[in-house]
Protein backbone atom coordinates (compact mmCIF):
# COMPACT_ATOMS: atom_id res chain seq x y z
CA UNK A 1 0.00 0.00 0.00
CA UNK A 2 0.77 3.69 -0.72
CA UNK A 3 1.79 5.22 2.26
CA UNK A 4 2.30 9.42 2.17
CA UNK A 5 2.79 11.37 5.28
CA UNK A 6 2.53 15.11 4.89
CA UNK A 7 4.52 17.20 7.00
CA UNK A 8 6.58 19.98 7.47
CA UNK A 9 6.32 23.74 8.93
CA UNK A 10 3.24 24.75 10.19
CA UNK A 11 1.56 27.25 7.78
CA UNK A 12 3.26 25.89 4.78
CA UNK A 13 0.05 24.68 2.94
CA UNK A 14 -0.47 20.78 4.58
CA UNK A 15 -4.38 21.20 4.74
CA UNK A 16 -4.67 22.24 1.39
CA UNK A 17 -2.81 19.14 -0.17
CA UNK A 18 -4.13 17.27 2.31
CA UNK A 19 -7.87 18.27 0.71
CA UNK A 20 -6.68 17.85 -2.58
CA UNK A 21 -5.68 14.35 -1.84
CA UNK A 22 -9.06 13.58 -0.34
CA UNK A 23 -10.68 14.56 -3.42
CA UNK A 24 -7.91 12.30 -5.67
CA UNK A 25 -9.12 9.32 -3.19
CA UNK A 26 -6.66 8.92 -0.55
CA UNK A 27 -7.93 7.48 2.68
CA UNK A 28 -5.89 10.56 5.27
CA UNK A 29 -5.69 11.26 8.81
CA UNK A 30 -4.33 14.00 10.77
CA UNK A 31 -2.19 13.78 13.61
CA UNK A 32 -2.49 10.58 14.43
CA UNK A 33 -0.43 9.42 17.35
CA UNK A 34 2.85 8.23 16.13
CA UNK A 35 2.91 4.87 17.70
CA UNK A 36 -0.89 3.90 16.30
CA UNK A 37 0.74 4.25 12.50
CA UNK A 38 1.53 0.75 12.19
CA UNK A 39 -1.72 -0.29 13.69
CA UNK A 40 -3.79 2.12 11.14
CA UNK A 41 -2.30 1.22 8.05
CA UNK A 42 -2.71 -2.81 9.00
CA UNK A 43 -6.38 -1.81 10.01
CA UNK A 44 -7.35 0.08 6.62
CA UNK A 45 -5.45 -2.58 4.49
CA UNK A 46 -7.72 -5.43 5.99
CA UNK A 47 -11.10 -3.31 5.75
CA UNK A 48 -11.86 -4.20 2.00
CA UNK A 49 -12.17 -0.89 0.94
CA UNK A 50 -10.21 0.54 -1.94
CA UNK A 51 -8.09 3.40 -1.27
CA UNK A 52 -5.15 5.22 -3.39
CA UNK A 53 -3.01 5.05 -0.96
CA UNK A 54 -3.28 6.26 3.06
CA UNK A 55 -2.10 10.05 3.77
CA UNK A 56 -0.61 10.32 7.73
CA UNK A 57 -0.91 13.99 8.42
CA UNK A 58 2.01 14.65 11.42
CA UNK A 59 4.25 17.62 12.60
CA UNK A 60 5.20 19.40 15.57
CA UNK A 61 1.70 19.49 16.98
CA UNK A 62 2.67 15.46 17.56
CA UNK A 63 5.60 15.93 20.15
CA UNK A 64 5.91 12.25 20.22
CA UNK A 65 5.75 12.21 16.73
CA UNK A 66 9.15 13.63 16.45
CA UNK A 67 10.58 11.81 18.74
CA UNK A 68 9.22 8.41 17.47
CA UNK A 69 8.92 9.07 13.98
CA UNK A 70 12.19 6.80 12.36
CA UNK A 71 10.79 3.82 14.00
CA UNK A 72 7.23 4.14 12.90
CA UNK A 73 8.82 4.94 9.83
CA UNK A 74 10.33 1.53 9.74
CA UNK A 75 7.76 -0.77 10.74
CA UNK A 76 5.72 0.67 8.19
CA UNK A 77 8.25 -0.24 5.65
CA UNK A 78 9.09 -3.64 7.17
CA UNK A 79 5.85 -4.68 6.21
CA UNK A 80 6.32 -4.39 3.18
CA UNK A 81 4.99 -0.82 2.58
CA UNK A 82 6.39 2.57 0.61
CA UNK A 83 6.38 5.26 2.74
CA UNK A 84 6.63 8.74 0.45
CA UNK A 85 7.73 11.67 2.89
CA UNK A 86 6.25 14.83 1.27
CA UNK A 87 7.74 17.80 3.93
CA UNK A 88 6.20 21.14 3.23
CA UNK A 89 8.14 24.46 3.49
CA UNK A 90 8.04 28.02 2.98
CA UNK A 91 10.08 31.07 3.75
CA UNK A 92 10.52 32.25 7.45
CA UNK A 93 8.84 35.49 5.85
CA UNK A 94 6.47 34.02 3.90
CA UNK A 95 5.85 31.76 7.21
CA UNK A 96 5.34 34.79 9.09
CA UNK A 97 3.04 36.88 7.20
CA UNK A 98 0.63 33.97 6.90
CA UNK A 99 0.62 33.32 10.32
CA UNK A 100 -0.27 37.22 10.98
CA UNK A 101 -3.06 37.36 8.10
CA UNK A 102 -5.15 34.47 9.73
CA UNK A 103 -4.18 35.21 13.51
CA UNK A 104 -3.63 31.81 14.52
CA UNK A 105 -1.26 30.92 17.28
CA UNK A 106 1.58 28.94 15.93
CA UNK A 107 1.51 25.39 17.66
CA UNK A 108 5.19 25.84 18.63
CA UNK A 109 4.72 28.92 20.57
CA UNK A 110 6.37 28.65 23.95
CA UNK A 111 5.98 32.05 25.49
CA UNK A 112 7.83 33.53 22.57
CA UNK A 113 7.16 35.35 19.28
CA UNK A 114 5.78 33.55 16.22
CA UNK A 115 9.16 34.46 14.48
CA UNK A 116 11.00 32.38 17.52
CA UNK A 117 8.11 29.92 17.27
CA UNK A 118 9.23 29.53 13.62
CA UNK A 119 12.94 28.69 14.16
CA UNK A 120 12.34 26.82 16.52
CA UNK A 121 9.74 24.32 14.94
CA UNK A 122 12.61 24.83 11.95
CA UNK A 123 15.07 23.52 14.35
CA UNK A 124 12.61 20.85 15.33
CA UNK A 125 11.75 19.23 11.95
CA UNK A 126 15.33 19.42 10.54
CA UNK A 127 15.97 15.49 10.95
CA UNK A 128 12.91 15.11 9.15
CA UNK A 129 13.48 17.48 6.33
CA UNK A 130 17.16 15.45 5.36
CA UNK A 131 14.98 12.13 5.26
CA UNK A 132 12.03 13.47 2.91
CA UNK A 133 11.32 11.54 0.03
CA UNK A 134 10.13 15.53 -1.52
CA UNK A 135 10.36 18.58 -0.47
CA UNK A 136 7.70 20.98 -1.25
CA UNK A 137 8.85 24.91 -1.14
CA UNK A 138 4.98 26.53 -1.44
CA UNK A 139 6.51 30.63 -0.81
CA UNK A 140 5.19 31.48 -4.39
CA UNK A 141 2.35 29.20 -4.46
CA UNK A 142 -1.39 30.37 -4.36
CA UNK A 143 -3.89 27.83 -3.15
CA UNK A 144 -5.19 26.49 -6.60
CA UNK A 145 -1.78 26.10 -7.70
CA UNK A 146 -0.53 23.91 -4.61
CA UNK A 147 -3.53 21.80 -5.60
CA UNK A 148 -2.60 21.19 -8.80
CA UNK A 149 0.97 21.04 -8.43
CA UNK A 150 0.00 18.12 -5.34
CA UNK A 151 -2.21 16.22 -7.83
CA UNK A 152 0.61 16.53 -10.66
CA UNK A 153 2.94 14.92 -8.23
CA UNK A 154 0.78 12.21 -6.20
CA UNK A 155 -0.35 11.31 -10.19
CA UNK A 156 3.49 10.69 -11.29
CA UNK A 157 3.34 13.58 -13.26
CA UNK A 158 6.37 15.17 -14.32
CA UNK A 159 6.24 18.86 -12.80
CA UNK A 160 9.51 20.19 -15.00
CA UNK A 161 7.87 19.52 -17.89
CA UNK A 162 5.71 22.06 -18.47
CA UNK A 163 5.55 25.01 -16.59
CA UNK A 164 1.95 26.82 -15.99
CA UNK A 165 1.94 30.68 -16.68
CA UNK A 166 -0.63 33.29 -15.44
CA UNK A 167 -1.00 36.43 -16.65
CA UNK A 168 -3.06 38.41 -14.62
CA UNK A 169 -3.96 42.34 -14.28
CA UNK A 170 -4.39 44.60 -11.34
CA UNK A 171 -5.05 47.76 -9.88
CA UNK A 172 -2.20 49.35 -8.24
CA UNK A 173 -4.40 51.12 -5.42
CA UNK A 174 -5.38 47.49 -4.03
CA UNK A 175 -1.63 46.25 -3.56
CA UNK A 176 0.64 44.45 -6.05
CA UNK A 177 -0.18 40.71 -6.27
CA UNK A 178 2.05 38.64 -3.49
CA UNK A 179 2.09 35.54 -5.77
CA UNK A 180 4.26 37.98 -8.42
CA UNK A 181 7.22 36.47 -10.59
CA UNK A 182 7.07 38.86 -12.75
CA UNK A 183 5.57 42.62 -12.24
CA UNK A 184 5.00 45.18 -14.94
CA UNK A 185 3.65 48.70 -14.66
CA UNK A 186 2.05 50.05 -17.55
CA UNK A 187 0.69 53.07 -16.50
CA UNK A 188 2.72 55.19 -18.48
CA UNK A 189 0.31 53.92 -21.25
CA UNK A 190 -2.73 56.50 -22.33
CA UNK A 191 -5.34 55.81 -20.07
CA UNK A 192 -9.44 55.11 -21.50
CA UNK A 193 -10.34 56.02 -18.07
CA UNK A 194 -10.51 59.51 -18.89
CA UNK A 195 -12.29 59.26 -21.96
CA UNK A 196 -16.17 59.49 -21.57
CA UNK A 197 -17.04 56.73 -23.80
CA UNK A 198 -14.58 54.56 -22.62
CA UNK A 199 -14.66 54.92 -19.27
CA UNK A 200 -17.22 52.56 -18.31
CA UNK A 201 -15.96 49.55 -20.24
CA UNK A 202 -12.96 47.73 -19.38
CA UNK A 203 -10.19 45.99 -21.22
CA UNK A 204 -12.58 43.04 -22.70
CA UNK A 205 -14.43 45.64 -24.31
CA UNK A 206 -13.02 45.84 -27.95
CA UNK A 207 -12.87 49.57 -28.14
CA UNK A 208 -10.99 50.27 -25.05
CA UNK A 209 -8.62 47.12 -26.32
CA UNK A 210 -7.99 48.92 -29.49
CA UNK A 211 -7.57 52.16 -27.45
CA UNK A 212 -4.82 50.98 -25.83
CA UNK A 213 -3.31 48.58 -28.47
CA UNK A 214 -2.96 50.05 -31.35
CA UNK A 215 -1.22 53.22 -30.02
CA UNK A 216 2.50 53.72 -30.97
CA UNK A 217 3.92 53.53 -27.01
CA UNK A 218 2.03 50.20 -26.64
CA UNK A 219 2.90 48.91 -30.01
CA UNK A 220 6.70 49.77 -28.55
CA UNK A 221 6.52 48.63 -25.49
CA UNK A 222 5.56 44.84 -26.34
CA UNK A 223 8.17 44.85 -29.38
CA UNK A 224 10.57 44.64 -25.56
CA UNK A 225 7.98 43.22 -23.82
CA UNK A 226 7.31 39.89 -25.65
CA UNK A 227 11.33 39.15 -26.70
CA UNK A 228 11.91 40.14 -22.93
CA UNK A 229 9.64 37.00 -22.21
CA UNK A 230 10.55 34.22 -24.56
CA UNK A 231 13.35 34.89 -22.82
CA UNK A 232 12.39 34.31 -18.99
CA UNK A 233 9.82 31.91 -19.37
CA UNK A 234 12.54 28.85 -20.63
CA UNK A 235 15.07 30.44 -17.84
CA UNK A 236 12.81 29.81 -15.08
CA UNK A 237 11.57 26.10 -16.02
CA UNK A 238 14.95 25.34 -16.43
CA UNK A 239 15.53 26.76 -12.89
CA UNK A 240 12.67 23.83 -12.21
CA UNK A 241 9.59 26.37 -11.57
CA UNK A 242 6.64 24.86 -11.79
CA UNK A 243 4.20 28.34 -11.95
CA UNK A 244 5.06 31.86 -13.25
CA UNK A 245 3.29 34.79 -12.64
CA UNK A 246 3.63 37.19 -14.57
CA UNK A 247 1.19 40.44 -12.81
CA UNK A 248 0.05 43.67 -15.32
CA UNK A 249 -1.21 46.84 -13.18
CA UNK A 250 -2.55 49.92 -14.33
CA UNK A 251 -4.05 52.05 -11.48
CA UNK A 252 -7.35 51.03 -11.27
CA UNK A 253 -6.99 47.28 -13.05
CA UNK A 254 -10.10 47.66 -14.82
CA UNK A 255 -8.31 49.30 -18.54
CA UNK A 256 -4.96 48.79 -19.69
CA UNK A 257 -3.35 46.25 -17.54
CA UNK A 258 -6.37 43.78 -18.38
CA UNK A 259 -5.96 44.72 -22.11
CA UNK A 260 -1.90 44.34 -22.04
CA UNK A 261 -3.05 40.76 -20.02
CA UNK A 262 -5.28 39.61 -23.05
CA UNK A 263 -2.47 40.34 -25.39
CA UNK A 264 -0.04 38.62 -23.15
CA UNK A 265 -1.90 35.69 -22.54
CA UNK A 266 -3.08 35.15 -26.58
CA UNK A 267 0.90 36.09 -27.49
CA UNK A 268 2.38 33.40 -24.91
CA UNK A 269 -0.25 30.57 -26.01
CA UNK A 270 1.29 30.46 -30.06
CA UNK A 271 3.94 28.76 -28.02
CA UNK A 272 3.69 28.06 -24.29
CA UNK A 273 1.45 24.86 -23.99
CA UNK A 274 -0.37 26.18 -20.66
CA UNK A 275 -1.43 29.45 -19.79
CA UNK A 276 -4.37 31.51 -17.92
CA UNK A 277 -5.70 34.93 -17.69
CA UNK A 278 -7.11 36.11 -14.53
CA UNK A 279 -8.60 39.47 -14.20
CA UNK A 280 -8.23 40.40 -10.02
CA UNK A 281 -9.27 43.59 -9.91
CA UNK A 282 -12.02 44.39 -12.73
CA UNK A 283 -14.75 44.39 -11.19
CA UNK A 284 -12.87 46.88 -8.69
CA UNK A 285 -11.57 49.64 -11.56
CA UNK A 286 -14.77 51.33 -11.90
CA UNK A 287 -15.41 52.13 -8.10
Amino acid sequence: MRIIVITGMSGSGKSTAVRAMEDEGYYCIDNLPVRLFKRFVDLIGKSGETFKGIVLVADIRGRDFIKGYENAFHKITGAGHTVEIFFFDALDDTLLRRFSETRRRHPADEQCSVIEAIRLERDCLSGLRQMATRVIDTSEFTVHQLKEFILRVVRGEEEGKQLVVEVQSFGYKYGVPIESSIVMDVRFLPNPFFLPELKDGSGLDEKVRDYVLNNDITKQFLGYFFPLLEMLLPAHRQEGKSYLTISIGCTGGRHRSVALAEATGEYLLKTWPSVRIIHRDIEKGLK
